[in-house]
């Protein structure tokens, strides 16, 4: 929702300059009217046309390696779900119970992550709590000989790395682009669309064009920004690796 907000009030800004510098380029005095005004205005947006174009290639290697790195970090996670499964049940009966609270984990992840991913990427208590039942489940294990003793401790390991993994996709799914810069990428749009309303004919092509062209250009930057952050939005990171974690756990 908030990637939302922000395209629109992007749209918002750019067709609002042009629309407004249509409007009230008639109402300036004439000396600001004259072509030497008007070239300087046009070298100036041209300036912040280079910026802006290097800005939007800066942003968009961003979020394309911070989707790819997620992504990359979801097959690992499903991996080890299952990795950890299969050390399970080769330490035998007594480990159902751990098996149990991680297949009920994996299940809530796979519930939450068309919703709203809470699951997979926020700290969450519920699911906090069952990864923590496995690892109680695997501490309170009494290994019966040296198979069930190099089970027990390949789980363990196993264990602690998937909530590490947790954790890292928890820190990665708050997005790389710095405020600050998408602010600043608005207010050289903004400049830009201002530039086109000066000494533009008042017609309804204009500003249709000024419309569509203030929509195609707050989609590009929302699009960027949804992709900086995989777990919501249009764009995001397929379930389908956990989907296969869980199928392969309640097998």
């Amino acid at each position: 929702m908030g990637e939302v907000l922000i395209g629109l009030g992007i749209f918002a800004c750019l067709t609002g300059a042009a629309i407004v510098s249509l409007m009230v380029y008639e109402h300036f005095p004439t000396h600001h009217r004259q072509d030497d005004t008007s070239a300087v205005v046009r070298l100036a947006a041209n300036l912040f046309v280079v910026l802006s174009s290097l800005v939007l290639g800066l942003m968009i290697n961003s979020a394309k390696n911070t989707f790819e790195a997620i992504n990359s970090n979801v097959h690992t996670f499903a991996t080890d779900i299952i990795l950890l499964d299969r050390t399970l049940r080769q330490y035998g009966p007594e480990a159902d119970g751990a098996r149990q609270s991680l297949t009920a984990y994996v299940q809530r992840v796979v519930d939450t992550s068309t919703a709203d991913s809470d699951t997979t990427v926020v700290p969450n208590r519920l699911s906090e709590l069952l990864l923590n039942q496995v690892g109680d489940i695997l501490a309170g294990l009494t290994p019966a000989d040296a198979r069930q003793t190099a089970a027990q401790q390949a789980a363990t390991q196993q264990l602690r790395k998937l909530i590490e993994q947790r954790w890292i996709l928890a820190e990665q799914s708050e997005g790389a682009i710095p405020a600050p810069l998408i602010a600043l990428l608005v207010a050289w749009l903004t400049l830009i669309f201002a530039s086109f309303g000066f000494r533009a004919p008042r017609n309804a092509t204009i500003v249709g064009t000024f419309v569509i062209s203030g929509a195609l250009a707050a989609a590009a930057v929302y699009l960027i920004i949804d992709m900086d952050a995989p777990f919501s939005g249009p764009i995001q990171v397929s379930p389908a690796p956990l989907q296969r974690a869980l199928a392969e756990l309640t097998q």
